[in-house]
């Protein structure tokens, strides 16, 4: 790619950028949120055709010039963006070939679809049945399918943004071992994650985008963490998780015998968990997927599942919440794993999604005040750094991670007692990390508890005061940051280990 730009509007959003990659390497491209590397992705996919920016494209040293996505994957290019391109109502099976399906004479051969899918999963480690549908796998399974889809595409370059943010830590390692298969093989990758481990584990050369611009093309055995990260944010962070040591306070949030039915299967998926949460306190969740995390945090909020056995208190009242609701009413305010789905209304725009949950506060006998409503957006557009054109842009304009600041400012704004952060910072770049993080400090410091859900354990390490791990639905092991370590977790999550004596 050469001197490439390109505008939205007034927006520059990439300026003169330069960028390439060898066949059979593995090519890390990094930068925050904002800094252009999907916008550069949908350039090379076709997304945004040949004439909508500036600048050239070769692939094998051939000039392209493509009109849509399918001049692109004609020409060997296969993407998988951050944010799913599933349809749900679809199989497993359809999903894999959808566009490019095995036909015989005029019909698809159903035959050769789902034994060709198989193979496919097989090597994505997916255990599931062709014949499923979308709609019934988890987040991180849905993940697994795009990986497939794009493997059966059998392209010569596979870009892959951001694709292990929704998988836990097994799962991912998983994924990079397929990815270097696949480099083996000759394939050519782009990686675009930011998770920094991962960069330095699998890529042979790392590219930094900052502010739409090229700041520099390292091979990545040149470059450490600290000098890709100041690169990445334009100063030096002198410490990615900013832990304040604090002295916890009374339990505020308890919850007792816990046990939740699936509504669907009649499954139990929470069995009997029992937890305390204290006052100026961040409880952190681990678990591998299927450990029954979301579905726990979601119970509580009345958002899923059947309760058939609990209590919830917050200071000493029992609650009874049996909707979403009651938990905003009571101070409880949950920012979902699955943002487009649970946590914004893509049509609507920033500062009608930020203030969708308190819109009480800002109206005055039913009619939305809307001087209020502004200025309550632009605080928190402010100080979680949303990178958006005005207020009134739509949500689903926004980046991935932009949009999950949206979501967590919308929960900031009801003033919580009770934040419960399930993968808060999937999709977000370091930078916007370490705000977050600070912003979680600030929290408890004002007396909210936090339960924060997360895959990464280094985060759960770095951020939690006590580490829950839950292992097929129940409290596997409690322990204090102090004296944990991501292999204890993992003991833990496995079913390796289970905690006698917990720590309540």
């Amino acid at each position: 790619m050469k001197n490439i730009g390109k505008k939205f509007g007034v927006v520059q959003a990439l300026s003169s950028v330069n960028f390439s990659v060898k066949k059979g390497e593995i090519h890390a491209l990094c930068g925050e949120n904002g800094a252009g590397k999907s916008t550069l992705m949908k350039i090379v996919s076709g997304l945004y055709p040949s004439g909508s920016f500036e600048g050239e494209l070769f692939v094998d040293g051939v000039l392209q010039s493509f009109k849509g996505t399918r001049d692109s994957e004609n020409a060997g290019i296969s993407i998988i963006y951050q944010e799913l391109a599933l349809v749900k109502e679809m199989t497993v099976c359809e999903n894999i070939f959808l566009g490019h399906e095995y036909t015989k004479n005029i019909f698809i051969d159903w035959e050769k679809s789902y034994c060709q899918a198989k193979k496919i999963l097989e090597e994505v480690n997916l255990k599931i049945n062709p014949t499923d549908k979308v709609s019934q796998l988890g987040i991180g399974e849905q993940q697994l399918v795009e990986i497939a889809k794009a493997i059966a595409k059998n392209a010569n370059i596979l870009i892959l943004d951001e694709p292990t943010a929704a998988l836990t830590e097994k799962e991912a390692d998983n994924l990079l071992e397929i990815i270097k298969e696949l480099r083996n093989k000759g394939k050519t990758c782009i990686y675009i994650s930011h998770r920094l481990k991962e960069v330095f584990k699998i890529s042979d050369r790392v590219t930094i985008l900052r502010d739409g611009k090229t700041v520099v093309t390292n091979k990545t055995i040149e470059i450490n963490e600290d000098k890709l990260i100041a690169k990445m944010v334009g100063r030096e962070l002198t410490q990615i998780y900013p832990r304040i040591e604090k002295k916890l306070g009374s339990p505020i949030f308890v919850v007792k015998n816990w046990t939740v039915e699936n509504p669907n299967t009649g499954q139990k998926v929470v069995n009997n968990v029992n937890f305390v949460l204290h006052q100026g306190e961040i409880l952190g969740i681990a678990g591998l997927m299927g450990a029954g995390r979301t579905e726990l945090v979601m119970s509580l909020f009345g958002a899923w599942g059947k309760v058939t056995n609990g209590e919830i208190y917050l200071n000493g009242k029992k609650l009874q919440i049996v909707s979403e609701k009651d938990a905003i009413q009571e101070g409880i305010a949950l920012v979902s794993e699955d943002r487009k789905r649970y946590g914004l209304i893509l049509g609507m725009d920033i500062k009608e999604n930020t203030t969708l949950s308190s819109i009480e506060k800002i109206s005055n006998f039913g009619i939305v005040n809307e001087n209020k409503e502004i200025s309550a957006s632009y605080k928190y557009v402010n100080e979680l750094r949303i990178k958006a054109k005005s207020i009134e842009e739509k949500t689903g304009n926004l980046s991935g991670g932009n949009q999950q600041k949206v979501v967590l400012s919308k929960w900031l704004m009801t003033h919580p007692k009770v934040l419960i952060l399930d993968e808060p910072t999937r999709g977000i770049d370091v930078g916007a990390k370490f705000e977050i993080y600070k912003i979680m400090n600030e929290l408890v410091e004002k007396g909210v508890c936090v339960l924060m859900i997360s895959s990464e354990l280094q985060e759960v390490l770095g951020v939690s005061d006590r580490i829950l791990i839950m292992h097929e639905g129940s409290i596997a092991g409690e322990i204090l940051y102090k004296n944990a370590s991501q292999e204890k977790i993992m003991q833990y999550a496995t079913g390796y280990l289970k905690g006698e004596n917990l720590i309540l």
